[in-house]
């Protein structure tokens, strides 16, 4: 089966958006080819998606993961029981308060591929439970400041192994591997 990563882009100062959510800051800048052939690298090893459902439980244009550039099962995490919905030839599966439930469901269909989880919430529930096999972070030259954070409020220590460094015109990428207890 493979890997389960957390894969985000986040400021340097921590935030995967700012306090409204909004991701602007993410466009813009300056890139080199270098830099979209790492994102490119892991984007055609993702198998499937976990990630949170919005309270109104719907698939709005701004909510869809990696912008369609996908075509991926996607698991939210919800509190309430709702029918699967299918938009754009993407199944967008809802489980119930069973995040370790969500993850076995992604990595069955992700088969050799890659379980992306995406958010912050979703990303420390994994970690918390030692479901994370390697983080992807995609570091962005900006300070936000404030924002929802990637990792704060993580409940233990994680030990990581680096990878892989790069960096280039837009942004620095960081890969590591997590070093599960033994």
């Amino acid at each position: 089966m493979g890997q389960v990563i957390v894969h985000a882009t986040m400021t340097v100062d921590g935030f995967i958006a700012d306090i409204g959510g909004e991701v602007d800051w993410m466009f813009g800048r300056p890139s080199a080819p270098e830099d979209d052939a790492v994102v490119a690298n892991v984007i055609e090893r993702i198998g499937a998606v976990v990630g949170g459902a919005n309270k109104t439980q719907t698939i709005d244009d701004g909510e869809i993961p990696y912008g369609g550039m996908l075509n991926v099962p996607v698991y939210l995490m919800t509190h309430s029981p709702h029918d699967p919905i299918e938009r754009d030839g993407i199944t967008y599966t809802f489980i119930v308060d069973d995040i370790a439930e969500a993850v076995e469901l992604a990595k069955l269909a992700a088969g050799e591929k890659w379980v992306s989880l995406l958010g912050g919430s979703i990303s420390r529930q994994c970690l918390q439970l030692d479901l994370v096999d390697e983080i992807h972070l995609d570091v962005a030259p900006v300070l936000l400041g404030e924002g929802i954070p990637l990792f704060a409020g993580l409940e233990k220590r994680v030990e990581l192994e680096r990878l892989e460094t790069s960096a280039f015109a837009s942004e620095t990428h960081l890969r590591y591997r997590v070093v599960h207890p033994t």
